[in-house]
């Protein structure tokens, strides 16, 4: 159910577009505006894969300053309400573009999990590459490949070694949604 306190809480948070003081930086998420499917592969510690589906919502944010987007799998249920125990991941990301050091910060919150990330991204070659630490320290690589208009591949990674040698945590396969291809195709 929509009231106005939401509508304006919606209002103040979204935008329609990047700033234009630094809408060709934002382009660098601001491709993935836009709704997404995908496949996730999660590698377990024991061996074992971990298989899903899920979404991906990608919108402009904060006057256009920002890209935030809402990761989710298994994808919203049709059918009825969420079960956030049956939750593999659903959480959020704030991606702001700092001038300053000319790279973006990552912050990444899953509320049902409790996991919390601090990420610096910068482009490599046609990659996007997130690297930081969890909350227990170890060191994270996030990395966005194979970069299309309607794909790319997502790899998240951990380091127990300083970055010597990562281990692979999970993979995202992610393609635009049916409905948003749709749209573009009228």
């Amino acid at each position: 159910m929509s009231n106005s306190r939401d509508s304006a809480f919606i209002e103040a948070l979204h935008s329609d577009g990047p700033a234009a003081d630094r809408a060709d930086k934002m382009q660098l998420y601001g491709r993935f505006i836009g709704d997404w499917e995908m496949d996730s592969v999660y590698y377990l510690p024991d061996g074992t894969t971990r298989k899903g589906q899920g979404e991906i919502h990608f919108g402009w944010a904060l006057q256009g300053r920002a890209i935030q987007d809402v990761w989710r799998i298994p994808g919203r249920n049709p059918d009825g309400p969420d079960d956030p125990q049956k939750s593999l991941m659903f959480g959020t990301t704030l991606r702001i573009y700092d001038p300053a050091i000319d790279a973006w910060h990552i912050v990444w919150s899953d509320p049902v999990k409790q996991y919390y990330s601090r990420q610096i991204s910068r482009a490599d070659g046609n990659d996007i590459v997130q690297q930081g630490t969890d909350d227990n320290g170890t060191l994270a690589r996030w990395r966005f490949t194979e970069i299309k208009p309607d794909s790319f591949h997502w790899l998240g990674e951990r380091s127990a070694d300083g970055g010597k040698s990562w281990r692979m945590e999970v993979e995202f396969f992610v393609r635009r949604s049916r409905q948003t291809q749709l749209k573009q195709a009228i």
